[in-house]
């Protein structure tokens, strides 16, 4: 059954609620380290490490937090591509790109980005 004119209200708020959300956190993050080395980051107070074992630490971090960023960008990017399908077509907005079957309602609820109907291909 194809979504109704409500659903689809319903969704496009969540879409932009979840690109608020995503955006102000991938904003916290850029800025939480412009501007600060990694001796800032650490809050040490030496730029010499006092410990092998702290340089691997401050590297994970920040791999850590650069992964995190590039999930963030692409989540706003399928949030963006959501976006784009709903207002270019929103009689098809919902539809599986694998199966051109319906996507459940309750599934789009959860991940209104969702373009097919499984979790595998979200």
């Amino acid at each position: 059954m194809p979504l109704t004119d409500q659903q689809r209200g319903h969704l496009e708020r969540r879409l932009l609620e979840e690109r608020e959300r995503l955006g102000g956190a991938l904003g916290r993050s850029l800025a939480g380290h412009a501007g600060e080395d990694g001796q800032d980051r650490a809050g040490d107070l030496s730029k010499v490490p006092f410990h092998p074992g702290d340089v691997g630490s401050d590297t994970l971090e920040a791999e850590l937090a650069g992964s995190n960023e590039v999930r963030l960008s692409r989540e706003l990017g399928e949030i963006d591509a959501a976006l784009e399908r709903l207002y270019r077509e929103p009689a098809r907005f919902g539809t599986c790109e694998d199966t051109g079957r319906e996507i459940p309602f309750e599934r789009l609820d959860v991940v209104p980005w969702a373009r097919t109907c499984d979790q595998a291909g979200a």
